[in-house]
């Protein structure tokens, strides 16, 4: 079933490398929540710090203080601020929180994080609900302690505390930490060869993994060490349950990290290795990979990638074997929503990757981005994927997505580059929420987005990919370096007014504390009596200001979309999945359907779309049991008119759109 040399062609697009660097972003942590400073990432608990909206503390080992009694403030003190520089006051910083009276804005505050590294803050903006700013987060370079701050599967990268995470006998997992190896990752440019004698190692660079499960004890076979990161798989002998890893380095032993291992947890390999988008999927007899301009066709036998099936007690977890078994376990896999049949599941060959041959169906709908995901295990037992996309058009070549959302496989094939635009986005949407005490009810918002952006070179696709109609995505809680943030500018557009049906209002322009010059926001609450239950034709008219010039953009919007069983819900239950109706929308749209639940230590949301002309959408039960099940979480449906487009000197693009949008909090169980 495998054919080595056709599979080192795309051996390192299957063994993705995700590397520390250093983060420079910006953030906003609402008033009790946390922040990791390590991954740049928003968390609901751990982190490094939290905002209690009283002052700024510190989570697990961090440690932190202000550097004003150094005379350093703002940008030009913030510049200033190096990695040497925090390193030195490492020793002096404390645990103790600081007061949200002593962080007006300009203050920098030095942190260093859980994870061995050290990170300078610059405060932008504050209040009792939140706190805004812009951060570095320098890796260490420190001979300390290993330290292990996650460990995941290397393809799906979930999370613990979401329902479908674990590590499986058998699978190609990361650990991620501080100090792990002698080598950066950044280094690393080859997988050690597991056709090699001896296979891949159990000591690389310096480090030495041990996990232990009760009484069993094991030293798993690396594929790369890197300070930052290793990639290993985890022994087929390993007993389910829960146990520990640890790392060892320079003499030092790491801390234990708790190691969860379940029966089977199957990750997806996707083709930008982030668990999302589009999916790494090959022909099976070329094993050419699919692209949005090489697709796959209905009845083509194909090659899916990953690995989390089960333990493979009849092959080497060090060892290649040019005779890989089958694995037993049960497996279902749905590609556009049909269950495809499966022709092989089991090794690749190589230790920890499994590979899945299947018969796309004859059935399936074409599209840029049609939903592939995997159901292991029964029952209440069963344990999602991580979900991919595919390209399939009916006889190859470039995907299309008709109507609605129009994808193109060309275009996001294509690399894009612009000296820098400037957009503008014209909108109007009245919002329906279930009456709670004083809240709730009918809201209605128009709003005007003028935003510069920087010069850019990209692929677009490079994100979570796309999504065809009739089709859904998960996005899970996941622990991946955030880059820098693009610098957007706000224009100055001068006075909006919208018109409606019933009145006229003008729009506020919004004003965000801690920054100066235009926003480029403005937006204004409007009467329900303003969108009329029929809609209507709606018009903004701009006077011009310094960047944008003046405009005049129209849009009609009649016969709403309307949730016809939004009230009948109040709780859904995951392993059933949950229907949703509608009546009304303009005839060629689509409605969005999303939802999101959370634990106490991960979240994860959904995101379908469906023609509006179907009238209903089931939510699939594989889906919704990649949410964690909680008290409460949250379930939106909307639907947008036909937008249009207007034109305005000092705008690259300008758009106009109108639409309403449902939500409830329903419990999910």
């Amino acid at each position: 079933m495998s054919n080595l040399w056709k599979r080192y062609a795309i051996a390192m697009l299957l063994f993705p490398v995700a590397a520390f660097a250093d983060i420079n972003s910006t953030a906003t942590v609402n008033a009790g929540s946390n922040f990791s400073l390590d991954n740049g990432t928003n968390v609901s608990s751990g982190g490094d710090i939290s905002f209690t909206g009283t002052s700024l503390t510190y989570v697990g080992i961090a440690k932190g203080g202000s550097l004003a009694a150094l005379g350093l403030s703002g940008t030009s003190g913030f510049a200033t601020v190096t990695q040497t520089i925090l390193t030195s006051l490492a020793s002096f910083s404390t645990t103790t929180p600081i007061p949200a009276a002593s962080l007006p804005v300009g203050t920098i505050v030095g942190v260093g994080t859980n994870g061995g590294n050290v990170a300078k803050l610059l405060i932008t903006a504050i209040s009792a609900s939140s706190i805004s700013f812009q951060y570095t987060t320098y890796e260490s370079t420190a001979p300390n302690t290993p330290t292990i701050t996650q460990i995941q599967n290397n393809y799906s990268l979930l999370v613990s505390g979401l329902p479908n995470y674990g590590i499986a006998p058998g699978t190609l997992f990361i650990i991620r930490g501080t100090n792990l190896a002698s080598v950066p990752v950044s280094s690393i440019t080859k997988l050690q060869d597991s056709t090699a004698a001896g296979g891949i190692p159990t000591t690389l660079n310096g480090a030495t993994i041990t996990v232990t499960v009760g009484s069993f004890t094991a030293h798993p076979g690396m594929y790369y060490a890197g300070a930052t990161q290793i990639a290993a798989v985890l022994p087929s002998g390993t007993p389910t349950g829960t146990g520990t890893i640890t790392v060892s380095y320079n003499n030092a032993t790491s801390n234990a990290a708790t190691l969860t291992v379940v029966t089977s947890a199957l990750g997806l390999d996707t083709y930008y290795g982030g668990g999302t988008g589009l999916g790494v999927a090959t022909d099976a007899t070329t094993y050419s990979v699919f692209s949005y301009t090489s697709s796959a066709k209905p009845l083509e036998n194909i090659v899916f990638w990953g690995s989390g099936l089960g333990a493979d007690t009849a092959d080497s977890d060090v060892m290649y074997t040019t005779t890989p078994h089958a694995i037993s376990t049960p497996l279902t896999i749905y590609i556009g929503g049909i269950q495809a049949t499966i022709l092989y599941q089991g090794s690749s060959g190589f230790p920890g990757l499994n590979q899945i041959n299947v018969t796309i169906p004859s059935s399936v709908a074409t599209g840029c981005g049609i939903s592939v995901v995997a159901v292991t295990g029964t029952g209440s037992a069963s344990v999602v994927s991580n979900l991919m996309t595919l390209p399939i058009s009916a006889n190859g070549g470039v995907c299309v997505d008709t109507g609605a959302l129009g994808y193109n496989g060309t275009t996001l094939s294509g690399t894009t580059s612009n000296n820098g635009s400037s957009t503008g986005i014209l909108s109007i949407v009245q919002t329906t929420t279930p009456v709670s005490g004083t809240s709730g009810g009918l809201v209605t918002a128009a709003g005007a987005d003028f935003i510069r952006y920087p010069p850019t070179t990209n692929t677009p696709n490079s994100g979570g990919g796309v999504t065809s109609l009739g089709n859904c995505s998960i996005s899970g809680t996941i622990n991946v370096t955030t880059g820098t943030a693009p610098t957007l500018t706000g224009l100055d557009a001068g006075n909006i007014t919208i018109k409606g049906p019933t009145a006229s209002q003008q729009l506020t322009n919004a004003v965000i504390p801690g920054q100066s010059g235009p926003t480029g926001e403005y937006y204004y609450i409007l009467a329900n009596s303003f969108f009329p239950p029929t809609g209507g034709t709606f018009i903004f008219t701009g006077t011009g200001g310094k960047d944008v010039g003046a405009f005049t953009a129209s849009i009609s919007y009649t016969n709403p979309m309307v949730w016809t069983n939004m009230s009948a819900i109040s709780t859904v239950t995951r392993a059933s999945g949950q229907s949703i109706t509608w009546t009304g929308g303009t005839p060629g749209t689509y409605v969005y359907i999303d939802g999101s639940s959370s634990s106490a230590a991960a979240s994860a949301n959904f995101f379908c779309y469906a023609p509006v002309s179907a009238g209903q959408f089931t939510i699939p039960n594989y889906i919704l049991l990649a949410l964690p099940a909680g008290n409460s979480g949250s379930l939106a449906v909307g639907s947008y008119g036909t937008p249009g487009s207007f034109t305005a000197s000092g705008l690259t693009t300008g758009l106009i759109e109108a639409g309403v949008s449902f939500s409830i909090s329903p419990n999910y169980n």
